[in-house]
């Protein structure tokens, strides 16, 4: 069975993804160094909470040019919410502190007088990929959001899905293996497995991109 790393740095909701894996039936290691990902058919990289933190915290832990050679080769990579922010070069909420740099852009944060941020909640995203974690999707489907922060990438064809709340915006992004969503999968019941699905298909090489 094909193993799936998820990448604990100290700031996701590891078990949960954890467990919504093991429900689809995927083989699944929650792991602290590059190390301990050695021989993993693909990456998940959750993430809640402050940017300049998380990369502080990935840095210390080894994991940026792990991360930075894993997408370059082309394997099979999640982003989740906080771990697709990261992919981007900068983000509005740590002003001077790089990124991954992996996808060209930035992340912006949501601004409103009439609308509540962060943006919380159900929201429909509409896909626009082929990529396996996304390509069953024909119609709008509704994920599970939490976040005050959204990338903007430069490049538009790496947008895979788009949100309407306060603006239209990429909430899902991919680029050959690699996939990313704003919205937690975990947390978003039958679609959100249907995503982990995929990707487990992907690492396993029942799917191409």
């Amino acid at each position: 069975m094909a193993l799936i790393a998820i990448i604990d740095y100290d700031m996701g909701n590891l078990r949960n993804v954890e467990r919504a894996l093991f429900y689809t039936g995927a083989d699944a290691r929650i792991v602290r160094s590059p190390s301990e990902a050695a021989g993993a058919a693909g990456v998940i990289l959750p993430g809640v909470g402050n940017f300049h933190d998380a990369m502080k915290n990935l840095d210390r832990a080894g994991f940026t040019g792990f991360l930075r050679d894993w997408t370059a080769a082309d394997k099979p990579f999640l982003g989740i919410c906080l771990g697709l922010q990261m992919l981007f070069e900068s983000s509005e909420e740590a002003p001077g502190v790089p990124g991954l740099g992996i996808l060209k852009g930035c992340c912006r944060k949501f601004r409103s007088d009439t609308e509540k941020v962060p943006h919380m909640g159900w929201n429909t995203v509409t896909f626009s990929s082929a990529h396996p974690c996304f390509a069953s999707f024909r119609e709008p489907a509704w994920f599970y959001f939490v976040h005050s922060f959204f990338v903007v990438p430069d490049d538009c064809s790496v947008t895979a899905g788009r949100t309407d709340y306060i603006c239209g915006f990429t909430s899902a992004v991919s680029r050959g293996n690699l996939a990313a969503t704003q919205f937690h999968p975990e947390k978003s019941q039958e679609n959100g497995l249907a995503i982990l699905r995929g990707f487990s298909a992907l690492c396993k090489g029942d799917l191409r991109t």
